[in-house]
Parts: structure tokens; C-alpha cells; sequence
């Protein structure tokens, strides 16, 4: 009786700190539910979404949308007609749902697209595409499909995500995409061959002190006279951000005020 009473007692002190994930994170302007979706929001993508210049934006192409998470981040910061697109019909049911839920739906289509069977029609039609996209090459995955998917480039590797972006980009248009750093200058290789440039280049470190872990970078079709390189750090100590992180996610993150 008192080993029961015990392990009573010590299942209620876990049930404490185990508790469920919330199936949504909250936004200052919408809402992204995630529950359905193999990738959560993340770092990554909210990354992406403050980073990449949309503000003259007409067409916008997410690709891989996943949650919606960094289209709805674009809409908030333009007036542009925006197409998310995913292979994961789950994650587009949730997407559409998060972009039907927020202030722009109406100018927001998701859709379960393949980039690379997107119709003729789309080619040369955005002059902004967004991608947070697989990017693990290693043969030890998890064990759940769904996610293997989202974040291996079994699916969608660089290859043929850049012949695909290329196809699509308008004449003036941007890609802008974030990566892990040790995959850059494979990537801005590849991007090379597709005769599209690097515009624009930024190192993302967790602490002063250690390594970029990602890397955002905007590529254009033009030639580029010269990169710009440079280096955001996202805390200054454990749990204080630094003013530049600060100051790019100013307008999305709650807890985030200057």
C-alpha cells in the first residue's frame, strides 16, 4: 500500500513538468497551430520569415510550407498574393487553416504542390520565393516518416529545388532560403550553375562565443558586384536576446518588445 501511495504521489509531481505541448504558438498578429504537422514552428523558420525583403513583394512562393509559419510572416509585411505549397497533405490542411484563421487569408492559396511539377504558367511569376527546406543528407533518420520527409532532401534536394526556383523566379525576383552553415558553400555552388547570385549573406550564432549553426542567404539573377556578409547572434546571455535579434522579430514574438 505505501509503494502505491509512493508511486501515486511521484506520478502527480511529474505530471508537472511532462506536460502535453501547446498545439499552437501565438504570434502578435495570428496564430499558428502545429499539432498536425511533422516540423513544428521553429527558430529556423521564424528566421527566415523577419529576415528575407519582402516589403515590395507582388507574388510570393513559399516552398515546403509546412505550418505556414514563414508565409504568414510575409503577409504581415507586404501586400503581395502569397502561394504556400507542400508535399505533406496534413501539413496543407493545417496551413490553409492557419492562413484562413489570420488577417490575410484572403490573399493567401495553399496548395499540395510539388515544386517540381509546378504548371508552366507559374514560370517567371514571383518575384519572391521563401524556402525553409529539407536539408539532412545523413542515412540515420527518425523513425517517422512524415518527418523524414520534412528533413531529409531525399525528397527535394538542392538540386532540384535551385533548377526549380530558377525556373520560377521572375527577372528581378529573390530567393531567399536559411540552411544549416556547414552546407553554404555547397549550396551557393549549385546556385551558381543556375546562374543565380548571392545578394545577400548572414551568419546566425547562437552565442557570441560559438560557430554559426545557420545561415540565411538571398540569391537574385543579376550579377552581384559584392556579397553582404554579416552575423546575427540570438542571445547575449542565457535567455536575454540581443538587440539586433531583438529588433528583427520585434513584430512577431510576444515576449519580445524592442
Amino acid at each position: 500500500m505505501q509503494v502505491c501511495l509512493y508511486y501515486m504521489y511521484f506520478w502527480r509531481r511529474k505530471t508537472k513538468f511532462w506536460k502535453m505541448p501547446n498545439p499552437f504558438f501565438k504570434f502578435k498578429k495570428f496564430v499558428v497551430y502545429h499539432d498536425k504537422c511533422a516540423m513544428k514552428v521553429g527558430t529556423d523558420a521564424v528566421l527566415l520569415g523577419a529576415w528575407a525583403d519582402v516589403a515590395q513583394a507582388k507574388n510570393v512562393l513559399d516552398i515546403g510550407t509546412g505550418t505556414g509559419v514563414i508565409a504568414l510572416m510575409a503577409a504581415q509585411r507586404c501586400e503581395a498574393d502569397i502561394l504556400a505549397i507542400d508535399i505533406d497533405p496534413d501539413a496543407v490542411e493545417q496551413a490553409r487553416q492557419n492562413a484562413d484563421r489570420s488577417p490575410w487569408g484572403g490573399r493567401m492559396t495553399v496548395a499540395c504542390q510539388d515544386v517540381r511539377g509546378m504548371p508552366a504558367e507559374y514560370n517567371g511569376r514571383f518575384d519572391v520565393i521563401l524556402s525553409n527546406p529539407p536539408y539532412f543528407v545523413e542515412k540515420v533518420k527518425c523513425p517517422e516518416m512524415r518527418r523524414n520527409t520534412a528533413r531529409h532532401t531525399d525528397e527535394l534536394d538542392f538540386s532540384s529545388l535551385l533548377e526549380a526556383v530558377s525556373r520560377l523566379l521572375s527577372d528581378d525576383g529573390t530567393f531567399s532560403v536559411v540552411l544549416p552553415a556547414a552546407v553554404a558553400a555547397d549550396f551557393i555552388s549549385l546556385a551558381i550553375r543556375r546562374k543565380l547570385s548571392l545578394k545577400k549573406q548572414t551568419w546566425v550564432c547562437h552565442k557570441a562565443e560559438v560557430l554559426p549553426k545557420r545561415v540565411l542567404m538571398s540569391f537574385v539573377r543579376h550579377a552581384v558586384p559584392e556579397t553582404e556578409v554579416g552575423r546575427l547572434i540570438i542571445e547575449a546571455s542565457p535567455k536575454v536576446y540581443t538587440p539586433e535579434f531583438a529588433g528583427l522579430v520585434k513584430d512577431y514574438y510576444l515576449f519580445v518588445t524592442s
